[in-house]
């Protein structure tokens, strides 16, 4: 089942349509009131396809709760808005949209990122602890220390780090990164990664060390010391 908030009732039909035309269960919500009253009554959907400019509440606050709820924080979110502004997108992929599709839009382009949002969210599996040096990742309780202590990640930092300690050692191509953390192979955003880098790093303390820089190519964990100083 997926479920669609939107509060334009003839984008919701269409979406609705594609979807149920192409094999899927989906259902239609006009405001977040009505999509929280669904989630709280049943099952949670495969995923929601959730606009940002709504009635009541906007999707920025939807998606926030949803990341702050045991249950439903790992429930794959494509956010689909008019409001398609480089500030607007980032927000919404840092506070854990899983990925951004801006209006207007076709309806293969549509289908296409449904399907693509549901492979990687069923391809993710993860070990419930992941270390590294000294630094911890406890994915069921959804924490991270550094050296023992707390730290406190964005949504995206914290897929940013757990996609570097399931990769221990192996170089990671900017690319990869765009595409597992972010949902997109397109590298004109790839200046994000340096920016989350930066301040994962930051973070972590002298734990981040352990993220290296590898030039011109992207970054791995690595215990090694770098041949060349580090530029990130």
């Amino acid at each position: 089942m997926i479920y669609i908030v939107e509060d334009d009732a003839g984008i919701r039909e269409l979406e609705c349509y594609a979807l149920r035309s192409n094999g899927f269960e989906a259902r239609g919500f006009a405001d977040g009131a009505a999509f929280w009253a669904a989630l709280s009554a049943g099952a949670l959907p495969q995923l929601v396809v959730l606009d940002v400019m709504l009635p009541d509440e906007d999707g920025f606050a939807i998606l926030a709760r949803l990341r702050q709820n045991a249950a439903a924080r790992r429930l794959p979110v494509l956010m689909v808005t008019a409001k398609t502004g480089e500030l607007d997108i980032v927000r919404g992929l840092d506070e854990g949209a899983d990925d951004y599709l801006c209006k207007p839009f076709g309806v293969l382009e549509f289908l296409s990122r449904v399907r693509a949002v549901l492979r990687r969210s069923q391809g993710h599996g993860t070990a419930p602890v992941l270390r590294f040096g000294d630094i911890c990742l406890d994915d069921a309780a959804r924490t991270v220390t550094a050296g023992g202590a707390p730290v406190q990640l964005t949504y995206k930092e914290y897929a940013l780090l757990q996609l570097f300690l399931q990769n221990p050692e192996q170089v990671l191509p900017r690319e990869r990164i765009m595409q597992e953390v972010w949902g997109t192979a397109d590298l004109l955003e790839s200046r994000t990664i340096d920016m989350h880098v930066r301040t994962l790093r930051q973070k972590l303390g002298p734990a981040g060390d352990v993220i290296r820089t590898v030039r011109k190519v992207g970054y791995k964990l690595s215990a090694q010391a770098p041949d060349t100083p580090e530029g990130l």
